[in-house]
């Protein structure tokens, strides 16, 4: 009976061929396979590392146009006197032992980590920013959580300002609000008693002056402006010394048209003088709203379950009284919360901003 039931198996295992088809049983025809369903890992392009990195470069102006990295994650090393430009939105992106570059690098869904880097001078978005064993470097930041450098010298930090047309999308499809950004708000994890690892840069800086446009013809092709004016990230002021005793709180509630509002105030509001100090994009609850709206919380309690407010805190002799008047007169349909008074504003902002960074922080 044994070798009965094993010859059994074994015929079994032979597929029979088709008489009509001549394809034996069990395999796919030509026409079958066409019919098959495909998987979207079947289909999925395959990712040359190569294409996500510049390594061993020196004295080259390279880069990657809007679309080309699409969220990969990018690698930059040992390279020197380059001028490198990442004209699009990124994953993550580590640089290493790089000499005398600039470098932009567009948005930045996770971290940027400068390792062993000098003499750089780099225009960067993202939400985590690192440096360890870095000297004299110069960036202009926009960074949604704060700063942190280590066993790092002669940094210095300015306000991420820079447009070409793609920078706002992308600056979404990084997870990234134009209005969350803390350049100034640096934590050093290494510090030396007496010495200042650090510092801001002069308040009048000028990108170009560090990291200057594209002069290659491909790279030319992205319409870029490094006016601080046309920057689709707000230039604040940030930690530097408030020109002023009197600040101001503005707050815009979710809407159609919130980012676009609050651009125009600061628009109007620095056009006629002010400084924009922060801003700050975060969602509120109601215990949040009487902490900093207070007496006038009841009117806008209702408002936050649309989404994140807008606040932005600006500064200088008279600036309660021109926001007020601003928003009287441009947002007459929109619902804007602005201090009522010298006084109070001080508050306000405090409230808010403590708030805002715990929030933050969670």
């Amino acid at each position: 009976m044994g070798c009965f039931f094993s010859r059994r198996r074994k015929q079994a295992k032979e597929p029979k061929p088709d008489a009509e088809s001549g394809v034996r049983d069990g395999a796919v025809s030509p026409e079958e396979a066409e019919k098959q369903p495909q998987y979207s890992w079947d289909q999925r392009a395959k990712i040359d590392p190569k294409d996500y990195m510049f390594s061993g470069l020196k004295d080259e102006t390279v880069g990657r146009l809007p679309g080309k990295v699409a969220g990969q994650q990018f690698v930059i090393q040992d390279c020197e006197n380059c001028n490198i430009y990442i004209f699009d939105h990124s994953a993550t992106i580590t640089i290493d032992d790089c000499t005398g570059c600039r470098i932009f690098l567009g948005p930045i869904k996770g971290s940027v980590f400068f390792r062993d880097c000098k003499d750089c001078k780099c225009v960067v978005a993202c939400q985590q920013f690192r440096t360890r064993d870095c000297r004299k470097m110069d960036v202009f930041l926009c960074c949604a959580t704060q700063p942190i450098i280590e066993s790092s010298t002669g940094m210095k930090f300015g306000c991420f300002q820079y447009y070409y047309p793609e920078l706002a999308l992308q600056l979404k499809d990084a997870g990234l609000s134009i209005f969350n950004n803390t350049w100034s708000n640096i934590h050093d994890f290494t510090p030396v008693s007496g010495e200042n690892n650090w510092s801001l840069l002069a308040e009048d800086a000028i990108v170009q002056d560090y990291v200057p446009l594209p002069a290659s013809d491909d790279l030319k092709a992205v319409r870029i402006s490094a006016d601080a004016n046309r920057s689709i990230i707000p230039v604040t002021q940030g930690r530097r010394p408030k020109h002023s005793e009197e600040s101001c709180l503005a707050v815009f509630f979710a809407g159609d048209y919130t980012t676009a509002n609050a651009r125009k105030l600061i628009d109007e509001m620095v056009g006629k003088g002010f400084w924009l100090i922060q801003t700050k994009e975060v969602s509120m609850k109601a215990d949040d709203a009487q902490r900093v709206f207070q007496q006038r919380a009841s009117e806008f309690i209702p408002l936050l379950e649309r989404g994140p407010v807008v606040a932005l805190e600006f500064n200088g002799d008279g600036s309660v009284a021109a926001c007020q008047d601003i928003v009287a007169n441009v947002f007459s349909g929109a619902k804007v919360f602005v201090s009522e008074d010298k006084s109070s504003a001080s508050r306000e902002v405090d409230n808010f901003y403590n708030f805002a960074d715990m929030q933050m922080g969670m």
